[in-house]
């Protein structure tokens, strides 16, 4: 089996596990398909702490609108009498416009908050410092998660255009968004994997000769391959950076101190071994 580290820059992203064998087409279609589904995961703890907080989204066409031009406009919101969370509503108003403000009860939010937590949890980066592999059987068992609880909150569902709802039915629409930039398909998935057939098989040779085979794969935009993994860390630079200030000073001070006294200790006479062998050492001069 090989062990992947993946990173986006210097940030770790997951651990990926996959046998030796595997070939690297495969092993990229892995890697992006568990990035991608991270993405999702996040992208929908999100939208759904929103759903907590201000209710379902509004009509396109009302978003973003005051109460008095949507009274003007005679504009109305459907999908939001249809889509009433179990127990009843508490009125919180979205101050970005985005939801109708109708949120779920204390205990229904705290259904959805809870669940969001263990799902951000399962796919979380600090699985890289426990040495938990992320498959995609964990990716797919938290958006069950996901779905389920918002099932129980909303058991009428969601309107079609809510972006919970679209990313359920796989139907988001990333384009324009910032959220687009993380998305990586399988072109530029891993920059940091040999492409060539050549490369594949020295790669995979060199997989079956370690022991504990490690790689560390990086993400990367455009044609270049992402930069060289660092010799040390950044903590690591900053204790060396650190030291060698300390010794600057240090040497600084000596060079200051013009204080010679401690030639006339005897640790510092360069004759004491000669004078030792010869016999004598220690000798008192007495005047005649």
């Amino acid at each position: 089996m090989v062990v992947l580290h993946v990173k986006r820059g210097d940030e770790s992203q997951f651990l990926l596990q996959a046998p030796g064998s595997t070939e690297l087409e495969e092993l990229t279609a892995q890697v992006t398909r568990v990035y991608n589904g991270r993405l999702k995961v996040h992208r929908l703890c999100t939208e759904i702490e929103e759903l907590a907080e201000h209710g379902v989204f509004l009509p396109p066409n009302m978003q973003g609108l005051t109460d008095e031009q949507i009274e003007e406009l005679k504009l109305k919101d459907e999908w939001g009498e249809k889509c009433v969370p179990s127990g009843g509503s508490v009125f919180t108003k979205d101050d970005i416009g985005r939801r109708n403000g109708h949120a779920p009860n204390e205990k229904m939010k705290q259904v959805l908050k809870k669940t969001v937590e263990e799902a951000k949890a399962m796919v979380s980066k600090k699985q890289v410092e426990a040495g938990v592999f992320v498959t995609m059987e964990m990716v797919k068992d938290a958006l069950d998660q996901l779905r389920g609880a918002v099932m129980i909150v909303y058991p009428m569902g969601l309107p079609p255009y809510d972006p919970i709802r679209m990313e359920f039915e796989n139907k988001e629409d990333l384009s324009g968004t910032q959220r687009l930039k993380s998305f990586r398909s399988r072109r530029h998935s891993c920059g940091g994997l040999p492409r060539s057939c050549e490369e594949q098989r020295s790669f995979l040779t060199m997989w079956g000769k370690m022991r504990k085979p490690k790689s560390l794969s990086r993400f990367s935009r455009g044609q270049g391959a992402p930069a060289r993994e660092p010799l040390i860390s950044s903590e690591e630079h900053k204790q060396l950076m650190l030291f060698y200030h300390r010794r600057q000073e240090e040497l600084k001070k000596l060079e200051e101190n013009d204080d010679d006294s401690c030639l006339n200790s005897p640790w510092a006479d360069n004759t004491a071994l000669k004078r030792h062998f010869h016999g004598v050492k220690d000798i008192k001069w007495r005047p005649r």
